[in-house]
């Protein structure tokens, strides 16, 4: 092999590497990794923190202000998404964030990035993050809020999103086929606007994807893979994983005290300017007999009260 054609084949597979690498829409481990250095637990295969079920579990009690006052005090002031439609606006939307992000079709950019997808077997864009979705999921799409020839759902791919994940979406863009969606029972998502048509995934594309499990924007807020979604009253917390389990704790202390004071305050036992305020050590040591006396009856596991006993100094 000459010289020149040796450099002329080296220059072409850097190239070839550098154009790859320019179209991956998948974000490597090591890189999710690195920026999410605060999560210490188990994590998926692709670099995803994975906030343990019994944590999602107890976070369908958290309200928005015990999540939001939480995250404040830590640093994270910046959480709540609002202004949504709903679909079953009585349930409580958890999970873990499944982040997408699409963007206005390029005829170009969409070539590039499909024919990645193609030789690795993957069909039609809006089905490659679907096909990675595990159970406990909530699929966060950044949709840049398109309606018209927008919609990337629609029942059919809703149906595929439950099957695969067992809860909805929180989608900043226009649904389409929306009573379809009603119907899947336990299809409780977020999403911005609804509109009849779709996008078109040819050669003159509306819409395509440009990053999966990446760092995303919905609303104002940034949302990192594997950040806990929390969907209730209309708005929408995404919780950093390691403050997940502060999170339901703090919540579970503050519920138990609401209970324990409403309790006395009807019987009487104690004034509202006593409940309301700094407790006495009396109230305090009445308390954690309350909680002791009550352990199998109120709605907290029983050994995260016994955690909360021997915390207590009363």
């Amino acid at each position: 092999m000459s010289k020149l054609k040796f450099v002329l084949l080296a220059v072409a597979a850097i190239t070839l590497g550098i154009q790859v690498n320019a179209q991956e829409v998948q974000m490597s481990k090591e890189e999710l990794i690195s920026l999410t250095p605060s999560w210490k637990g188990e994590r998926f295969p692709d670099g995803r923190p994975k906030v343990p079920d019994a944590i999602l579990k107890r976070m369908k009690h958290v309200s928005v202000e015990e999540a939001w006052a939480t995250m404040k005090n830590a640093g994270f002031a910046h959480q709540i998404a609002e202004g949504w439609m709903q679909i079953n606006p009585d349930s409580v939307l958890v999970g873990r964030a499944f982040t997408t992000i699409f963007m206005p079709g390029r005829a170009d950019v969409w070539k590039a990035i499909d024919s990645v997808g193609k030789a690795k077997g993957w069909r039609g864009q809006n089905s490659w993050p679907i096909d990675m979705l595990s159970n406990g999921d909530v699929y966060v799409v950044n949709q840049f809020g398109a309606k018209l020839d927008g919609p990337t759902i629609g029942d059919n791919v809703g149906n595929a999103i439950y099957a695969k994940s067992g809860n909805g979406v929180v989608y900043d863009g226009a649904l389409r086929d929306v009573e379809g969606l009603e119907e899947i029972g336990g299809f409780t998502s977020y999403y911005t606007s609804y509109d009849p048509s779709y996008h078109n995934p040819g050669r003159n594309p509306n819409t395509m994807i440009m990053g999966i499990n990446k760092p995303t924007l919905i609303r104002q807020v940034t949302v990192m893979p594997g950040d806990v979604v929390l969907g209730r009253m209309g708005v929408v917390v995404f919780v950093p994983p390691h403050l997940a389990e502060r999170i339901v704790k703090t919540s579970e202390v503050v519920r138990l005290r609401d209970m324990f004071g409403h309790e006395r305050l009807r019987e009487g036992t104690y004034t509202a300017g006593q409940i309301d305020g700094r407790w006495a050590d009396d109230i305090e040591k009445d308390f954690s007999k309350w909680l002791n006396d009550h352990i199998d009856e109120l709605p907290v596991p029983k050994e995260q009260i016994q955690e909360l006993l021997k915390e207590r100094t009363w």
